[in-house]
């Protein structure tokens, strides 16, 4: 059985990437537009191993999403990785402070992706 993934990202072409590089790993990605639809998709998905989020999305971020996602208490124990061009101390914290159990800069190497999420969801 694989291993579902949630991509959060705004950006087709990120998403792709991502899917692209787990899927060749054996993972079932689950793709989200938002940090709104990334909710949804969280709530409605109770097989999830992971989260991959995006910081800066339209209508929600992925900060927000994360901070959201922990308030309401019911999946505390899934993994969440920001993958994002930001770099802010800051934003690293508040993240971390959510949840996030890890922070990768893009252009993100496929290879360290996978093993991140390899060694998140085992």
């Amino acid at each position: 059985m694989s291993k579902k993934v949630l991509v959060v990202d705004d950006s087709a072409t990120v998403r792709q990437q991502v899917r692209l590089a787990l899927a060749q790993s054996g993972f079932d990605v689950v793709e989200a537009v938002d940090g709104v639809d990334g909710q949804e998709k969280i709530s409605a998905t109770p097989d999830l191993k992971m989260v991959i989020c995006d910081v800066n999305m339209p209508r929600m971020n992925g900060i927000d999403m994360i901070e959201a996602v922990a308030a309401t208490g019911r999946h505390t124990a899934l993994p969440i990785v920001m993958l994002t061009t930001e770099g802010q101390p800051a934003l690293i914290q508040r993240a971390k402070a959510a949840g996030a159990k890890g922070w990768i800069v893009k252009p993100f190497k496929a290879d360290l992706l996978v093993a991140a999420v390899q060694k998140l969801t085992a």
